[in-house]
C-alpha cells in the first residue's frame, strides 16, 4: 500500500507548471522582450526555490508498506523499517512509527502525510460512537471510534505487519524463520536525509541570497 497527498500533488504540479511558463516568459519573451538583469535572474531562482519547495512538500511524502517493511518519506528525510524493527504503529492526529533505530534504540517518526487535526479527530470519535449505538445489537464487539484517515491507515499497516510475521509450528517457532533471523542479526531501521530534498532548496536559495547581495552592493 503506498499513501500520498493528493491535494499536496496538484497543487505541486500547478506550481511547477506555473514556475516553467514563467522561467519560459522571463528569458524567452512570450509577453514581451526577453530580460536578462539581476532582477530576472532573482526572480527565476526564486520561481526555482518554489519549486523547490513543491517538489519536498508535495511530491516526495509518503507513507508505503510492503512485505519487507514500512517506509516513510517526509519532505527532507526518508525512514525505512523492516517488520521486526517496528515496535508501535499509531493513528491520531498524525501516523507515527516507533523502531528500532540503526544504533538499536527506538525511535520515533511522524509522517507528513495525514496530518489530522484534534478537532477533527474529536468529530471522527463521536460520529463513529454515534453509529456504533445505533447499531448496537448488530455487530457487538464493534469498535470504530476514531477511524479517521489516520486511524485507518494506522489499522491497515498493523494487520500487514501481523501478516509478516513468521508463524509458528506446533507450538514452536518457525525454525527455518528463527534462523534467517539470527543470521541476518537484529532487524534495525534506517534514517536518511534526500540528498536531492537538502539541494532543491539550499541551491535556489543561496543563490538568491547571493544575488540579494550583489543587488544590494551594487
Amino acid at each position: 500500500m503506498t499513501i500520498r497527498s493528493t491535494g499536496g500533488r496538484v497543487a505541486a504540479y500547478a506550481w511547477l507548471v506555473f514556475a516553467a511558463l514563467n522561467l519560459v516568459d522571463l528569458f524567452v519573451g512570450i509577453t514581451g522582450d526577453p530580460d536578462y538583469s539581476l532582477t530576472t535572474v532573482t526572480i527565476a531562482f526564486l520561481l526555482l526555490l518554489g519549486c523547490g519547495i513543491a517538489y519536498s512538500v508535495g511530491l516526495r511524502p509518503l507513507i508505503a508498506g510492503d512485505e519487507d517493511g514500512i517506509t516513510i518519506r517526509n519532505p527532507l528525510r526518508d525512514v525505512r523499517a523492516p517488520w521486526a524493527a517496528v515496535r508501535r504503529i499509531e493513528g491520531k492526529n498524525a501516523l507515527t512509527v516507533v523502531f528500532a533505530g540503526p544504533d538499536g534504540t527506538d525511535l520515533e517518526t511522524r509522517a507528513w502525510v495525514l496530518q489530522t487535526s484534534p478537532r477533527a479527530q474529536a468529530k471522527a470519535e463521536a460520529r463513529a460512537e454515534k453509529e456504533a449505538r445505533k447499531s448496537k445489537g448488530q455487530a457487538q464487539g464493534l469498535d470504530l471510534r476514531g477511524r479517521t484517515p489516520t486511524a485507518y491507515a494506522a489499522q491497515q499497516l498493523n494487520e500487514m505487519k501481523e501478516r509478516q510475521r513468521p508463524k509458528a509450528r506446533s507450538g514452536a517457532p518457525d525454525k527455518a524463520a528463527k534462523a534467517k533471523a539470527e543470521g541476518e542479526g537484529p532487524s534495525r531501521g534506517t534514517v536518511r536525509w534526500s540528498v536531492l530534498a537538502v539541494a532543491s532548496l539550499a541551491v535556489p536559495l543561496a543563490v538568491v541570497v547571493v544575488l540579494l547581495i550583489v543587488g544590494a552592493v551594487t
